[in-house]
């Protein structure tokens, strides 16, 4: 009687631990994205995202039998709050984190997650050295700013640019952008007749422009945030000073147009990856036609996207029954071919996305971006 006492009470703590274990097989995924602040509508993209994907995934019965349980923290667009976001969803135990949108704020988080061992997929987060680093758990669907800077400096020499001006905002993002494109001008013939910052987040910049003119440039390449470049424009419109000016991907905003005014933002171009609207694929057709039937909207820009994309590539690892941190990085170094919303995506050692992105945009008249030919 004793022993069979005994092998019950084992039964007993056996079925009473055996609950617990199966609500843990839930998969853990962290979202860190801009809710609030200056970038608030690229953080509510990729939340909006992120979870139709999350969603979609779940009402199939999750991956493996196993749900994706998606955990959301507000990284304000500021790499203070991007730390007590990282903190936030290390202590909640999650097994890979999409975010975020800025190179500053993402680094600001790079080592909490690190450290944890968590694996960390940045999506509009271009700064060369994320990637220099050696860390095994980080990865990006975005592409980075020496890929971006040759594009530039491929299409200021197409178009026979010999004088220009290069203005940054000091940010992680601005500044390398900035010094990657100097660097593929090198040898070029094309003079660099200004280079210099501006503040971020000011009114005013029409002392920047006036300094900016004074030098007579033939071409203005801002490498900063929309928010800049459209009260640059406008104010250069102000000024009745007519200079060609381009941007880098970070100018792949709406709200661009409304900051800037439709007159002061016509002509205008900038260098990025296509547009939601833009994209061919059919996995981008199948998840526009989801996005638009569940929010009645596009996408703002394709840096949400891009966190769909990491969504994706940590969907490919599970479903190849890749379910702990080391594992899908494992899975995603040396990657190729992943079944990405903007295109067929893949990874290489350091955790850089492979593969060709950017095309120009230019601005017309009544304020919508113009896909142009290929250069």
């Amino acid at each position: 009687m004793k022993k069979i006492l005994t092998a019950l009470a084992c039964l007993a703590l056996t079925l009473a631990v055996a609950g617990p274990v199966r609500a843990a097989d839930d998969f853990k995924l962290g979202l860190m994205c801009p809710v609030t602040g200056k970038w608030a509508s690229e953080g509510l993209d990729m939340k909006n995202i992120v979870s139709m994907l999350v969603d979609r995934v779940n009402a199939k019965g999750g991956i493996d039998g196993r749900k994706i349980e998606l955990i959301v923290a507000d990284d304000a667009g500021d790499p203070r709050s991007a730390a007590l976001a990282a903190q936030k969803l290390a202590s909640s135990e999650v097994v890979a984190v999409i975010g975020t949108y800025g190179s500053a704020v993402t680094e600001a988080s790079q080592n909490i997650y690190d450290e944890s061992g968590i694996v960390q997929i940045g999506t509009g987060s271009t700064s060369i050295r994320l990637t220099e680093k050696g860390m095994q758990h980080f990865f990006r669907t975005c592409p980075r700013d020496d890929a971006q800077g040759d594009a530039a400096a491929r299409i200021i020499k197409a178009k026979g640019y010999k004088n220009i001006a290069l203005l940054h905002d000091n940010s992680s993002y601005s500044k390398g952008l900035a010094e990657a494109t100097i660097k593929s001008l090198e040898g070029s013939g094309v003079n660099i007749v200004f280079y210099d910052a501006l503040t971020p987040g000011e009114r005013d910049y029409t002392a920047t422009l006036t300094k900016l003119k004074a030098a007579a440039p033939e071409f203005v390449f801002f490498t900063g945030y929309y928010p800049e470049t459209g009260m640059l424009l406008r104010q250069k419109k102000e000024m009745n000073w007519d200079v060609p000016m381009m941007g880098g991907d970070a100018s792949n905003h709406a709200d661009l147009v409304t900051i800037a005014g439709n007159a002061a933002a016509e002509g205008y171009f900038f260098i990025s990856p296509p547009l939601p609207q833009d994209m061919d694929t059919e996995n981008a057709k199948t998840f526009l036609k989801d996005f638009q039937a569940t929010y009645k909207s596009l996408p703002v820009s394709v840096w949400g996207v891009m966190a769909g994309d990491a969504f994706v590539a940590i969907e490919e690892a599970m479903k190849a029954g890749k379910f702990t941190a080391d594992d899908i990085a494992d899975f995603l170094h040396g990657a190729r071919n992943l079944p990405a919303i903007t295109g067929d995506m893949g990874f290489d050692a350091k955790g850089d996305r492979v593969g060709d992105f950017y095309r120009i945009y230019t601005v017309r008249s009544d304020g919508s971006f113009v896909l142009e030919p290929k250069i």
